[in-house]
């Protein structure tokens, strides 16, 4: 592709970063034990960016691997679960994944399809091949090695290559056996769908964010929007720039802080002011400047917690939502806000404070959350709870665990996680001896 030849050309000369050295390095096949059971080295779950990010310096550091991945292709919520005018929220020099930059033609802020291009040549440069379709069912520790068990996903013909997939039955199951496994599913790898009372009795449309693409074809229509995070807040942006009759629901209280102050990016501030200033003493400044961009977002329904929005981050790990546009149309009026939700009712919505609205279209901006538990049988690092390691910004746990992408330190995160887990496999690797390991 030639937005990449730059960083192609740069790497050429350089033996670290030779793509047959990572072909060699990529699990392509795994000899067949005599129950029946694939053995293979390190085992990673989730072909996501955590997943290739862990592929691609498991390659640079000669050691094989099995990548494997439910769906039929790489980075599948961003694939098939993302809105047409996302994009990253971080410049994207902290967004990019170990050993490859983004190209320099890239904006500040690569859109959605420009990320996707980008993990498709990450894919490519590292030679990362993951067995796709291959659905974990349950991974459990049997004293000496990870035995993970898998099933064969089908899905509909000529379905996995559109914008969707519809699974039709599941087929056929796999037994993995590892010393070394990588949890690298995601926080975002399930839609949390919240029980409202009298949800099912509603007449319209109800669908989750992750099922939203764009506001063409609402028109006309009134759409309330359930979430004011930063997929609640763009996609009730979007709406509005389809001339939709939109409302948003804000239940708790939330900080919004503009994507970038005087031109300098919000994130790339915080961090600089972090290196010198208490983190109450940087929020202090955050939110003054941002009360002088965006004014008191309090007094058109958007409270604010008593925390500082980095003090918060630290403790609770919640994000701050990153404005892009959303409150000028609040201001506007453009954009609704309305408290939270009492019940449903067959057209309309009842709302804490006892007023009454009708609605044609419901979306549910309510989140994502981890599947871990489902399949791990696993609680001492993972958390039955919620699927996140028990202690915040973990990535190592016991027995060969690993956990990448779980910091909700973003794609920045993912890539410290990456390289963590990496350099201790190799060590580990190094410590069995690689000869010896082959025999077991």
């Amino acid at each position: 592709m030639d937005r990449f030849a730059e960083t192609e050309g740069k790497r050429a000369h350089d033996p670290l970063y030779s793509p047959r050295r990572a072909a060699r390095a990529t699990a392509t096949g795994f000899p067949v034990g005599e129950h029946g059971e694939v053995l293979t080295d390190a085992l990673i779950v989730g072909a996501g960016p955590a997943g290739l990010a862990v592929a691609a310096c498991l390659t640079m550091r000669d050691v094989p691997y099995a990548l494997l991945e439910r769906h039929g292709c790489i980075a599948s919520l961003w694939r098939h679960r993302t809105y047409r005018r996302l994009r990253l929220h971080l410049p994207k020099q902290y967004c990019e994944l170990p050993q490859m930059p983004f190209p320099a033609s890239y904006p500040e802020y690569p859109s959605r399809e420009q990320f996707l291009d980008y993990l498709e040549e990450y894919l490519r440069y590292f030679g990362i091949r993951p067995f796709f379709r291959q659905e974990v069912v349950s991974a459990e520790f049997d004293g000496e090695f990870w035995c993970v068990r898998t099933k064969d996903v089908i899905v509909a013909a000529g379905i996995d290559g559109g914008n969707e997939e519809a699974v039709l039955a599941s087929a056929g199951t796999s037994e993995y056996r590892s010393k070394w496994l990588v949890v690298a599913t995601g926080e975002n790898a399930e839609p949390v769908l919240p029980e409202i009372d009298g949800i099912d009795m509603f007449k319209g449309e109800v669908m989750h964010s992750c099922e939203y693409r764009s506001g063409e074809g609402y028109q006309g229509k009134k759409v309330l929007v359930v979430g004011c995070g930063n997929s609640g807040m763009e996609v009730s942006l979007d709406l509005s720039n389809h001339n939709v009759h939109t409302s948003m629901v804000v239940r708790d209280t939330v900080h919004v802080l503009p994507r970038e102050i005087m031109g300098l990016s919000t994130f790339r501030l915080s961090l600089w002011l972090l290196m010198y200033l208490s983190v109450q003493t940087v929020d202090r400044i955050l939110l003054l400047l941002t009360r002088l961009v965006l004014g008191d977002t309090a007094q058109f329904g958007i409270p604010r917690p008593s925390i500082g929005p980095m003090e918060l981050k630290q403790v609770c790990g919640k994000t701050p939502v990153l404005d892009v546009g959303t409150i000028s149309k609040i201001k506007s009026g453009d954009i609704k806000v309305l408290p939270g939700i009492q019940s449903f009712r067959e057209h309309g919505v009842e709302f804490i404070d006892g007023r009454i609205e009708d609605f044609d279209v419901v979306i549910l901006a309510t989140g994502y959350k981890s599947n871990v538990p489902y399949w791990l049988k696993e609680n001492s690092f993972f958390s039955e709870k919620d699927g996140f390691p028990r202690k915040p910004n973990e990535w190592k746990g016991k027995n060969g665990l690993y956990a990448a992408g779980f910091s909700r330190r973003g794609l920045l995160g993912v890539s410290t996680d990456a390289t963590n887990i990496a350099d201790d496999i190799k060590q580990c690797w190094n410590d069995i001896g690689y000869e010896k390991h082959k025999t077991k």
